[in-house]
């Protein structure tokens, strides 16, 4: 039978928290974590996110953390390692985050790799983010318009681009790895960034 290992309703102070694989790791409520390091070794499902604040913290992602929405949890200061592909970071305005306790702020993410990863109603001149071959677009929705003009590489316009035009509002940035999204949608990291550097809003 998989254990449950459950952290919540206290603060952890200097410390390492390892999730290793073989069990099942639920995150609050109501956890605090400041000046820890967070080393998550298991795939996204075996991770429950209820509540909580990471504070001066190190959030590293063993392997490749795919589809985690991070929207309950508050970050300050924090910094992220490792690959993170399809995650969510900061606070969603929907039904199960109605309570507005997520967010994030100040954070790290230069040594991350990240793909297809959305930021959500936050200020992006307090996030670090990650280099080239990451690039960042920022204000993606509101800029949907603007960006479906540009003639895009491969399948990546008509895909990714035209698919802001349906997502939240909420949404203040969207990261790519160049390599995963040129082996995904028909052309090379090259090409890409060739588009990349005519559009003022990238970060690379």
């Amino acid at each position: 039978m998989t254990p449950n290992i459950h952290y919540k309703d206290r603060e952890i102070v200097g410390e390492r928290l390892e999730l290793p694989k073989g069990a099942l790791y639920w995150l609050g409520p109501n956890l605090t974590l400041r000046n820890c390091t967070l080393v998550i070794s298991v795939a996204s499902r075996w991770l429950t996110l209820m509540s909580g604040q990471f504070i001066d913290c190190t959030i590293e992602a063993k392997g490749e953390l795919k589809n985690k929405r991070w929207a309950r949890m508050n970050f300050r200061g924090c910094r992220f390692k490792g690959r993170f592909t399809g995650n969510d970071f900061g606070f969603r305005e929907d039904d199960l985050d109605k309570w507005r306790i997520g967010g994030i702020a100040d954070c790290d993410f230069s040594e991350a790799r990240l793909d297809a990863c959305r930021f959500y109603n936050c200020d992006m001149s307090t996030i670090r983010l990650p280099r080239w071959p990451c690039f960042t677009i920022l204000d993606p929705v509101r800029r949907a318009e603007e960006l479906a003009r540009v003639e895009w590489p491969g399948t990546y316009g008509r895909v990714v681009i035209e698919g802001l035009k349906r997502q939240d509002q909420s949404i203040v940035a969207l990261t790519d790895h160049a390599p995963s999204e040129a082996a995904q949608f028909d052309t090379t990291p090259e090409e890409l960034r060739a588009v990349l550097e005519r559009v003022p809003w990238v970060v690379m």
